[in-house]
């Protein structure tokens, strides 16, 4: 059975949502130029040889919508390659991956583009602060507003009974899971009895890892600079800041509840950005004299109640694990995607995972978490990280709106 191998990684800057510096970038070009750096690491690949293309996208629609991923083959003017766009909200380009390794586990294929994007500046406007009311929703927004109705009723009972409460609805109408994922974390932080100072302290933690990684040099190796339509280059992220203290952090007003635990300070915010991997079966990998960089071992897929979804990192990293025969001692470094503090701190503790271990450079609280990129950009931080760090084995894992986790482990080869 052939092995599925990593054999380029890339990713954008990532920017702030709005006014940041990719705002002026359609997705589709960025995602192009993302796959273009991506495929130019691999120079003995012929690129008519991609079996198939598939993009991650957390919110597709606007200028995100229709099939963007053969929108972005065609503007490769690969015309014979195929493309597919999926969503898995926060971990879309890590199921793209997973795609990849499950096509060539099968022997349906041996060279495979895994990708993944989001703009979140350019989603269509409808909302008062600037995103359509689905995205306000999944991303937070005021407590007050009415489309959030149900979702304090589903919180409020879950707070009281301490139990996942689903709403039934009349006429077979599909239940909302996607509570506004500030709520969630709100709901980890009481449940798991998570302080408002633990999570504080674990977005100072990311931010300070992240303002130390950029001096070292390690953000920059895995960047790929951007031209905006005006000429002017971005290189470098917008999203760390120096000099961030526990101190200045504890004066933030909550965001989502006025009782609340999750500030600005703990979790991350919204972002542009777009990420590839390019993957091959080892045998093609052999024939055409490429190098791979890691070897996908396994992958994992978990579903919770979407009240408690940031919690899903750790039923998925166990899946996963058992798929690879591996404990988490056997693991060297590890990616949590850091969508929120609170549900970061009790998913690595559930998981037994070292802080030592965790997020070594920083995560998204500092960098920011581009839906449908952070899959693959964790991807390439994770391998990043490995090599820098001389280490063998790396796991990824993410929580997913709507109630869900999911995992990859990687084993460096060089």
């Amino acid at each position: 059975m052939p092995e599925a191998v990593i054999v380029a990684t890339a990713r954008s800057p990532i920017g702030r949502a709005v006014k940041g510096s990719l705002r002026d970038l359609r997705p589709d070009d960025l995602a192009t130029t993302i796959v273009d750096a991506a495929l130019a690491k691999v120079p003995q690949l012929d690129r008519t040889l991609i079996e198939d293309l598939y993009l991650g996208c957390g919110l597709p629609g606007g200028e995100q919508g229709f099939n963007m991923a053969r929108v972005v083959a065609t503007k490769l003017g690969l015309d014979g390659l195929p493309g597919a766009t999926v969503t898995r909200y926060c971990s879309s380009s890590l199921q793209t991956t997973r795609m990849a390794f499950h096509a060539i586990k099968a022997g349906e294929g041996d060279i495979f583009v895994s990708a993944g994007v989001e703009t979140v500046s350019r989603f269509a406007r409808g909302s008062s602060d600037g995103l359509p009311p689905e995205a306000a929703a999944l991303v937070g927004g005021g407590w007050d507003n009415p489309y959030f109705a149900e979702a304090r009723a589903r919180t409020a009972s879950y707070a009281q009974g301490g139990q996942v409460w689903h709403d039934p609805r009349e006429d077979g109408a599909v239940p909302d899971v996607y509570i506004a994922m500030g709520q969630t974390a709100e709901n980890l932080a009481q449940l798991k009895g998570i302080s408002r100072e633990e999570m504080d302290e674990f977005g100072v933690r990311s931010q300070n890892l992240a303002e130390k990684a950029i001096a070292d040099g390690f953000w920059e190796r895995e960047i790929t600079p951007v031209t905006l339509p005006d000429g002017s280059v971005v290189s470098k992220d917008d999203g760390p800041r120096a000099g961030v203290s526990l101190e200045a952090v504890s004066t933030l007003k909550p965001v989502f509840r006025p009782d609340g635990r999750v500030t600005a300070g703990n979790c991350c915010p919204l972002n542009d950005g777009a990420a590839a991997v390019v993957i091959m079966s080892d045998t093609k990998a052999r024939e055409l004299g490429v190098t791979p960089l890691a070897r996908i071992v396994a992958t994992g897929v978990t579903a919770l109640s979407p009240e408690i979804m940031g919690l899903g990192p750790v039923e998925a990293s166990k899946q996963a694990l058992r798929r690879a025969g591996m404990t988490i001692d056997d693991v060297d470094l590890v990616e949590i995607n850091e969508a929120f503090a609170a549900q970061v701190i009790p998913s690595y503790q559930d998981l037994n995972i070292p802080l030592d271990k965790l997020n070594v450079n920083g995560g998204a609280i500092a960098i920011g978490h581009p839906f449908g990129m952070t899959g693959a950009r964790i991807t390439g931080t994770l391998l990043n990280s490995l090599h820098w760090h001389d280490k063998s084995i790396g796991l990824e894992t993410m929580c997913v709106g709507g109630g869900q986790g999911m995992a990859l482990i990687l084993e460096r080869l060089s």
